[in-house]
C-alpha cells in the first residue's frame, strides 16, 4: 500500500494547562482531554504528596455521574472515558468576562461555582461556630442553638468565584454580573442541581450513604444552552457521610474532609487563615505523612466502590 495513501495518524493531544489536581490537553478546537492526577489539593493549597490510585477513582466516579446525566437528560460536556485516568469532553471558552462577548454570549465556562449544602458541615460549620452565620440565614429559627451534622431545613445554596486565585463568595447578584445569566437561568442551574442530587442520594442511599454537600459547575454551548461541566460527586468535590453510622450520631466522611482535618488538626489551617485575613505570606502546606498517604489511598477506592457500585480494579496510570 503507498504510504502516501495512508489515514493521517491522529495527531497526540496537546497540553494546555494543569489545574490542582487534574492536567487538560486539546484534542481539537471542540474537544479536550482532562488527565487525572494522583495529586491532592485542600484550602486551594496543593499538598506535595501523591495520593496512589486518585486519578483513576475520579475519572470513573465521574463518569458514572454524567451517565447519570444522560439518563436525566439534562446538558453536559461528557464524551466518553479515554484512559483509566482520562476523559474527553467538549470544549468552551474560558472568559474570565463573558459580559467581554456581548449581551448573549455563547461557548464559555460559566465563572461561577455552585455548592448545595443539605446537613451543617465544613466551612458553614466554622462560619456558624465563628458568628458570621445566623441560624435564621439557613432556615432554622432565630436564636436555635445548633449542632455540626444537623440536617438543614432546607437546601442552601452557596455561589462562588471559579476563575481567582482564592475562592470568593457572592450574592445572586454579583453572580448574575460575574456570569452574564439572568435570574431564570440561575433559577434554573439551581433546579438541575437538586435533580441530580437527588438521583444521586437515591443511589448511594441503597449503598449506605448520605450525600452531605457538594460543588457543580456550569457552561454555555455554542448553541446557548447551559450544561453541567468539569466533574461533581467524587470525594474531592462532595461530602458523604456513613448512613448508618449517622443515625447512631457519629460523623464518618467518605470525602476529602478526612485529609483537611488532619491540616486543621496539626495546626496548619489555623496559620494559613491567619496569613489570608492579615494578607501576610502564606505559609507552605507540608505532605501528609506516609501512613496517612495509604490511608486516603484506600479512602477514594472506598468511595469510589460505595458511590458506583463497582468494584475498584486498577488499570494503570496512563491513558
Amino acid at each position: 500500500m503507498n504510504p502516501a495513501a495512508s489515514p493521517a495518524t491522529p495527531s497526540a493531544p496537546t497540553y494546555l494547562r494543569r489545574g490542582k489536581v487534574k492536567e487538560v490537553y486539546e484534542v481539537s478546537p471542540t474537544e479536550l482531554e482532562f488527565r487525572f492526577t494522583n495529586d491532592i489539593s485542600v484550602f486551594d493549597k496543593h499538598i506535595p504528596s501523591e495520593i496512589p490510585n486518585k486519578g483513576e477513582t475520579l475519572n470513573g466516579t465521574a463518569a458514572h455521574w454524567f451517565a447519570v446525566c444522560s439518563r436525566l437528560r439534562i446538558p453536559h460536556h461528557f464524551l466518553r472515558t479515554s484512559g483509566p485516568n482520562a476523559m474527553r469532553v467538549k470544549r468552551v471558552r474560558i472568559v474570565p468576562k463573558p459580559r467581554t462577548l456581548g449581551p448573549h454570549p455563547k461557548d464559555y465556562l460559566v465563572p461561577l461555582e455552585v455548592i448545595v449544602r443539605y446537613y451543617l458541615a465544613g466551612s458553614m460549620w466554622d462560619r456558624v461556630k465563628s458568628g458570621a452565620v445566623k441560624p435564621e440565614a439557613l432556615g432554622f429559627p432565630a436564636g436555635r442553638t445548633l449542632e455540626y451534622g444537623v440536617p438543614l431545613p432546607e437546601p442552601h445554596f452557596e455561589v462562588t468565584t471559579k476563575l481567582e486565585p482564592i475562592d470568593r463568595l457572592l450574592t445572586r447578584e454579583e453572580a448574575i454580573e460575574l456570569s452574564v445569566l439572568d435570574s431564570r437561568q440561575l433559577d434554573g442551574i439551581k433546579e438541575t442541581i437538586l435533580r441530580i442530587d437527588e438521583a444521586m442520594q437515591k443511589e448511594i442511599g441503597a449503598r449506605g450513604l448520605l450525600h452531605v454537600d457538594g460543588k457543580k459547575e456550569f457552561g454555555v454551548d455554542a448553541e446557548g444552552t447551559i450544561m453541567v461541566v468539569d466533574t461533581f460527586g467524587t470525594a474531592d468535590e462532595d461530602r458523604f457521610w456513613d448512613k448508618d453510622a449517622y443515625e447512631r450520631g457519629r460523623h464518618v466522611d467518605f470525602s476529602k474532609e478526612f485529609v483537611r482535618q488532619h491540616y486543621r488538626q496539626s495546626g496548619y489551617y489555623d496559620l494559613l487563615q491567619k496569613a489570608r485575613e492579615s494578607k501576610a505570606e502564606e505559609p507552605p502546606i507540608p505532605p501528609l505523612p506516609p501512613l496517612l498517604v495509604d490511608e486516603v489511598s484506600r479512602l477514594y477506592t472506598t468511595v469510589y466502590q460505595r458511590l458506583t457500585g463497582e468494584p475498584f480494579v486498577p488499570k494503570g496510570s496512563g491513558p
